[in-house]
This record gives structure tokens, sequence and C-alpha cells, in this order.
């Protein structure tokens, strides 16, 4: 059953690269759209309003986490996740099996689901396609991933094609249950992951299973797992294609900027990673001319912005030494004041992409990013 509340709309292509909009209940999400992590029902060292400040139209939380702490029952209790982070617009939730395959000891996969200990008690849960519904049920996810298993790239393949297949039969009982669910199937939207890691017969395979299933859009799963850009860049050449056109396409946990523009142009419409605020905490920086890491001794009487191009609170009225100061004590405002600044640079990269796409111009716009953005990666830090 497509959900009734979700609409996808392609208002101009360049090459593969789309421009569109996903029409939803609590919003429109204008593609292609990055969605800042909020893992844990927050953006770390961010506000809702500011986080909604930056153009993000759209918030991915992390079903593992919200389930152990504070509970997806709790949650609901309080009138879901919306309500308890105080965010009005779409919220995506992945399943969860990412974070359980990172669990690697801790977890035990069989065909009904991957029983896991907790990170945070060592106590047992089951994580199976009918509880990972019900927990995103519970949150009030507008956006729903089906569960899956994500393999590392560098296994063999019968490993990876024996992984695949499961996980489609995995996502065939997710839509099952997703669409038991009532209401919540009614206004929200169940989205398929296409796995096979590297292997274009492998994806070929998963593409056309779940588009027999149907979903309302469809995650291409397994790549920015240490395969790296050129190999991610040399599954993307096919693996969007194998994808519905009339559908999105979610790459998942991509990721830097220079990424998300390669990735663009090869039809991919939506993204997510943590990149932005992780190493905004961190004193990473993301400008036009590539990553600055404040740091670095060379910026502390430095009184020029963070990035001279752009218009943020941050580089509007802060210099790049006060941001060194900042950071280097670890004063909590270093964060906040490079989260926000990341953030708002990301949703200005996706406004650049959108319009260079509208005016068919997107080609020459991805070579000049490219050669801006390696020309601070030369310099260094």
């Amino acid at each position: 059953m497509i959900s009734p509340r979700f609409a996808f709309t392609i208002d101009a292509r360049d090459g593969a690269a789309r421009r569109g909009a996903i029409a939803m209940r609590r919003g429109t999400i204008r593609t292609p759209a990055f969605m800042p992590v909020g893992t844990a029902a927050t953006v770390k060292a961010m506000k809702p309003g500011e986080v909604a400040a930056t153009g993000a139209d759209i918030l991915l939380g992390n079903t593992y986490h919200l389930m152990l702490r504070p509970g997806a029952e709790r949650v609901a209790r309080l009138g879901g996740l919306h309500r308890f982070m105080r965010w009005e617009r779409p919220i995506l939730t992945d399943s969860g099996g990412y974070q359980v395959m990172s669990l690697s000891s801790l977890r035990k996969i069989t065909e009904e689901g991957v029983s896991f200990a907790s990170h945070i008690d060592g106590s047992r849960h089951m994580l199976s396609p009918e509880r990972s519904m019900e927990i995103q049920r519970l949150l009030g996810s507008d956006i729903v991933m089906a569960f899956d298993e994500c393999p590392r790239a560098d296994r063999p393949r019968e490993e990876i094609a024996a992984s695949m297949a499961m996980s489609m039969r995995w996502a065939g009982r997710s839509r099952a249950a997703f669409d038991a669910g009532g209401g919540h199937a009614a206004d929200a939207a169940l989205f398929g992951i296409q796995q096979g890691a590297l292997d274009e017969g492998l994806r070929a395979a998963s593409a056309a299973a779940l588009t027999d299933i149907g979903f309302d859009g469809y995650a291409i799963g397994g790549l920015a797992v240490g395969e790296g850009q050129a190999a991610m860049f040399a599954t993307l050449d096919f693996a969007p294609a194998q994808l519905p056109d009339d559908a999105p396409r979610y790459l998942m946990g991509v990721g830097k900027p220079d990424d998300i523009v390669g990735a663009v142009e090869r039809g991919v419409d939506m993204f997510d990673c943590v990149l932005p605020t992780r190493s905004g905490r961190n004193g990473q920086g993301f400008t036009w001319t590539g990553p600055v890491n404040i740091r670095n001794a060379r910026h502390a009487e430095d009184e020029a912005p963070l990035d001279a191009r752009c218009s943020c609170e941050t580089c509007t009225h802060f210099s790049r030494a006060y941001l060194h100061h900042l950071v280097r004590n670890g004063e909590i405002l270093g964060a906040m004041l490079m989260t926000g600044h990341n953030l708002w640079f990301y949703q200005r990269l996706m406004e650049a992409i959108r319009a260079a796409i509208t005016e068919g111009r997107y080609a020459a716009f991805a070579r000049q990013f490219r050669v801006d953005y390696a020309s601070g990666l030369r310099l260094g830090p």
C-alpha cells in the first residue's frame, strides 16, 4: 500500500541529476535534500528552531538508540517524537539494522531478526522487521525505513548475496507489518533499502525484489562503510538507475560535501550524515574551499571569518581566532557555533545544487565545486 500522504514530483532534470519535492503531511521536502542527524531526539549542540532556520526540511532519528533510551513506548506516551523534541517538520527514522550490525560480538542474526545486548547496560533485545516497524510507529516517524542487514563490502560475495536475500525477505515482512499499522501507515511512508555491496548483479536483484514489493521510496544501503569514494561512485554509476525513476532515491550515511555533489550527478535525491555535526564539535568547519581545522595554531590570531562566502551567524559575527580559542578550550559555545555553521553550509550547498539543476548547469557547477573544494584540501587545514 503506497501512502496517500506521500507525493514525489520531479520538477527538473539535468543529466541524471534531479530536482524535485516530497509532499507530506508535516511539510514539503525539497530534493536533493540533506537530513541533519538527530540520533537521540536531538541534533547535538543545536536547538530545533536553529536547525529549522538553516533550511533543513527533515531530520533523521535513530531507532536503535531511541528504543534503548528513553524507549519507544515512553516517547509514544509523551505524544510522539515530534512533540517530544519540538520539531514540527518531517522526521525519517532508520530501521536500527546498521547500528545492530556495528555491535559485532554483541549480536546474533537469525531469520527472525537480530538479538543483541545493549551497549548501555548489557540488557538483551530482539529487533525484527515487525519490532522495527512497531518502534517507528510508536515514535511517529514520517518516513519509516524497512529493516535490513548491512554487511561490509569486503565480505565474500556468497555472504553478501545471502545477506541481501535475507534483507529482501525482511523487506517483505516490513511492508506487511507497516501496512498492518493502521492510521500510522496512512500518514507515513515506507522506504525499502537496496543492498548488494559493490556488486552490480546483486544490486539489480535487490532492486527487482524491492520494486516487486512496492515502496514509497528506495534507499541505497551498504555504502559509505569504508569502501572509499571511488568504489562508492563506481557503484552509484549503476545502482540508482536500477531503482524506480518515479520514487525518491536516498543514499544512506553520505556524506562529505564532494560525496554529495558526485552522488547527485548520479541520480540520488536524499542524504544524511553525522559529519557536519560531529566534525563541528571536534573543530572542523566545512567551507566552499574545503574543510578547516580551527584547532590549528595558524588560526589563533586570524580575524577573518571561518568562510568569507558564508552568511551564517558564526561567520557574520565571530572570527577564526575566537573560534580557535573556544574549541581549544573545550567551550560549549565552540561546538554550538561550529555545528551551526556546518549545518548552514550543508543547506546552502543543497540550495546551490537545486538551483544548478533547475538552470541546466549542474555539470559545470559540479566541476567548479570540486576545483574550489580541492584548493583548500591542497593547502591543508
